[in-house]
């Protein structure tokens, strides 16, 4: 490959997001190299042909979990760009080997880049999610970095995608930054929607999408040299702006128009979908990506929905002549899904879920049929959440002070008595309300919302860390209510290392 060029090393080329990612690249090999690291599956064999034979591309057929593979394709890199790892809603069977896949690709990309000569001057661009920030109802429907972290119970994917992003940011590699992801918008959703999890969704929920296009121009952009140096270390939100701010209930109703469905009240029954503990919100902050990188289109919503609707595999187009009532026939069997299905943990009284999802067996009990529901559709005007210090103040201003305020704020304190002022990269350390000790850089607690590791995944202790911790209590008590004792099922965790 040619050496005078810079040399993008591209992980995850075979998703959804990556792939795009990669399609932008490659109108830019007059300036980018690529190496992609990808599995030697059939699927993705083929997936990749078109790609193999252009210049200034590099596959290297391994895998994440290969520290080698990894350092293969991490020297001689200027950039890396780590979109890859397991996904929802396919990590939700297998929330052992998603934490070990995710948090382990994300230690051995940091390794590798931490072994090179040159480790100061290699970029490492890590893709969140918004699912690390959980569930967050009306009124407190606006959020932006540096919320409480608060992946939802029992969402693998998110608490896999904290840890890894805790791993980033401690990791001592001078040059990064934490990109979290919104909810996608991509052809192949419709074909990919049918799962169980979708009433996993409170239908009051609220989005704020990015497209797939726009998503794959901010890795490709991310990568030139225009991007400033303040850039860097810090953590943004990923959307494609204002236009793509919608209620799930407006969502579902664009979604079933352009496949030529009817419309949600047709075919699915209200008390279907969760009261809580999903994720996603409306951002204050997304702006400030685009503002940096420019990799919006501004295409309207609708418009977009319209383009959508062409990638529609023809055959959707009988949908319009199936009675709604067979097409709620299939919907019933999801919900009725063994381990996912809303109504079976209904059916069989799964306390633990029905905890987690709606409150009570009878706050289920009181959810309105369609003739009686009133769409909720939530106020412009954005409540800020307190972070616990003064934001007014440059990030370069920041001190010792600033952060033993905001530790007395998440019910703990700053034990370290000294720190460079503007200095959110060294290690400080804590102690949280338990009394677990800990160390994290100011950026990581200040600007990430993140606290002490101890005290998730498990135990499930939210309802008491919310007790203690007044920053952490802005988010639990927006959906659930203080005198709440919730009791989760962990035994999931069992195995689990810290």
């Amino acid at each position: 490959m040619n050496n005078t060029k810079k040399t993008i090393f591209l992980s995850g080329a075979t998703g959804v997001m990556g792939k795009s990612g990669l399609d932008e690249l490659c109108r830019r090999l007059d300036r980018f190299n690529i190496t992609l690291l990808v599995r030697p599956s059939k699927t993705n064999k083929r997936k990749m042909m078109p790609y193999a034979q252009k210049e200034g591309i590099h596959i290297v057929w391994g895998d994440l979990m290969n520290y080698d593979d990894v350092l293969r394709c991490v020297k001689e890199a200027d950039m890396v760009l780590h979109v890859g790892g397991m996904v929802s809603p396919q990590c939700d069977p297998y929330p052992k080997t998603t934490r070990k896949v995710n948090l382990t690709s994300a230690q051995h990309i940091v390794n590798a880049i931490k072994a090179q000569p040159n480790a100061d001057n290699i970029a490492l661009v890590y893709i969140g999610s918004v699912a690390q920030t959980g569930h967050r109802n009306i009124p407190y429907h606006y959020g932006r970095t540096g919320d409480p972290i608060n992946p939802s119970v029992y969402d693998h994917y998110a608490i896999s995608k904290c840890e890894a992003e805790r791993i980033v940011v401690e990791s001592g590699v001078k040059k990064w930054v934490c990109l979290r992801q919104s909810g996608i918008l991509y052809p192949n959703l419709i074909l990919n929607g049918l799962n169980p999890i979708i009433f996993h969704i409170p239908i009051h929920a609220v989005v704020e999408w990015a497209t797939v296009e726009d998503s794959g121009r901010l890795l490709a952009n991310i990568c030139e040299d225009t991007v400033p140096d303040e850039f860097w270390n810090r953590f943004y939100n990923i959307s494609s702006g204002p236009y793509y701010r919608l209620t799930f209930y407006d969502f579902v109703k664009k979604l079933l128009k352009i496949t030529h469905c009817p419309p949600p009240e047709k075919i699915f029954n209200l008390h279907w979908f969760a009261l809580r503990n999903f994720h996603c919100y409306w951002f204050t902050d997304a702006d400030i990506l685009e503002d940096y990188l420019h990799f919006r289109a501004n295409i309207p919503c609708d418009e977009y929905f319209k383009q959508l609707q062409k990638h529609i595999p023809w055959y959707f187009s009988l949908v319009k002549i199936i009675p709604a009532f067979l097409i709620k026939a299939v919907m019933f069997v999801l919900v009725n899904d063994k381990k996912n299905g809303t109504m079976s943990w209904i059916k069989h009284r799964n306390q633990a879920r029905i905890s987690a999802y709606f409150g009570s067996y009878e706050k289920w009990k009181q959810i309105p049929k369609w003739e009686t529901y009133q769409p909720v559709y939530p106020e412009n005007e954005p409540i800020l959440l307190n972070h616990g210090y003064d934001e007014n103040k440059a990030i370069s201003e920041l001190n010792i002070d600033d952060m033993k305020q905001a530790a007395v704020f998440r019910g703990g304190h700053c034990l370290s008595e000294n720190m460079i002022k503007g200095d959110m990269t060294t290690p400080l350390e804590w102690e949280c309300q338990f009394g677990h000790r800990f160390t994290a850089s100011p950026a990581l607690v200040l600007l990430g919302g993140h606290w002490c590791p101890d005290c998730f995944p498990t135990p499930y202790n939210c309802d008491a860390i919310a007790k203690g911790n007044p920053f952490f209590a802005q988010v639990w008590y927006a959906s659930h209510d203080k005198d709440e004792h919730n009791v989760y099922d962990e035994s999931i965790f069992d195995g689990w290392e810290k």
